[in-house]
């Protein structure tokens, strides 16, 4: 590696191109610190400073791309190097007179660096903003942040196995990358402690505060999961909520009390609860005020004790 690379401020490299103070794009610093080199952009307006480079890129351009045919990049990438051992590198140089392999072994050789025994990491950063339900969007896929930080900007870095999300140069957020569009990653570390307790409020835990609660609740519950039509989750968790606010004596007593009327709905038991009908001992049953027409004295009643065998 040379110690000082001189570049014609590319966006890819140089965010904004300024002589006394340019700004250095974040991965292409990365790349430069990684491999040891430091960037030396091109005064601004000024071809007179530039590097000789451009002829060579004509050179290439004009005298080996025309003349070949290539069947993958690795082809490509073999090709130029046997042109560039054989044909290139043996030329006599316009500028120089001498020829370029021969004064890169006896001058500039010996002062390249050795690459690094691990590459660095190639990564791609980008601004990114949190939305409204703590995720950031990269790609057409999301990454959740912590809730805390929603309507910030915050800068991700994204690898070909990972993305990591800094807020300045602190790191809040990891995930496997993603490569599939409209992929979500959510850790729920990272939600806010309702929507935490929310999630794990699934029906195992609704079935054994039910248990704690009592029999007929458990009962009750049970009966709300069995149903082929409804998905009762959030009924259930309505139900055993209830206790933190009634008591679990109160909502055992309610759940045997709709259990006996056959009503396994959320809003019955809430409704007993609310009027204070399960308060009421002497009320035991719905039947004991009802009219005679419906506890055995209307007037086409026929005991069933009286009635004639086949």
């Amino acid at each position: 590696m040379p110690k000082r690379v001189v570049i014609d401020n590319p966006k890819c490299a140089i965010t904004r191109a300024c002589y006394h103070d340019p700004e250095v794009q974040r991965a292409y610093g990365e790349c430069a610190e990684g491999y040891g080199f430091l960037i030396a952009p091109c005064p601004v307006r000024d071809p007179q400073k530039k590097g000789r480079v451009e002829s060579n890129v004509k050179y290439i351009k004009n005298s080996f791309v025309p003349l070949k045919e290539f069947r993958s990049l690795s082809d490509a990438n073999a090709q130029l190097k046997s042109w560039l051992l054989s044909v290139a590198g043996n030329r006599k140089h316009g500028t120089t007179k001498c020829q370029p392999l021969e004064r890169f072994t006896e001058i500039e050789q010996a002062l390249l660096s050795p690459l690094p025994e691990v590459p660095p990491e190639q990564a791609v950063w980008a601004k990114v903003k949190v939305h409204g339900d703590g995720h950031v969007q990269f790609e057409h896929c999301r990454y959740s942040v912590p809730y805390t930080l929603i309507r910030e900007t915050l800068w991700l870095k994204a690898s070909d196995t990972m993305v990591r999300i800094y807020q300045k140069h602190e790191l809040k957020a990891r995930h496997a990358r993603m490569h599939h569009q409209g992929g979500r990653a959510t850790v729920p570390e990272h939600q806010p402690p309702a929507a935490q307790a929310y999630n794990m409020q699934d029906p195992q835990y609704c079935l054994a505060q039910a248990q704690r609660i009592g029999e007929s609740c458990h009962v009750f519950i049970k009966r709300l999961f069995a149903s082929r039509v409804l998905d009762n989750l959030r009924a259930a968790q309505g139900v055993v909520g209830l206790a933190k606010r009634y008591g679990d004596k109160r909502v055992e007593a309610v759940c045997l009390r709709a259990l006996t009327f056959d009503n396994v709905r959320y809003s019955a038991v809430k409704q007993i609860l609310e009027k204070g009908l399960d308060q009421h001992p002497d009320e035991s049953s719905t039947f004991d005020t009802l009219s005679d027409a419906y506890t055995g004295g209307g007037r086409f009643h026929r005991d069933p004790n009286k009635l004639l065998p086949h």
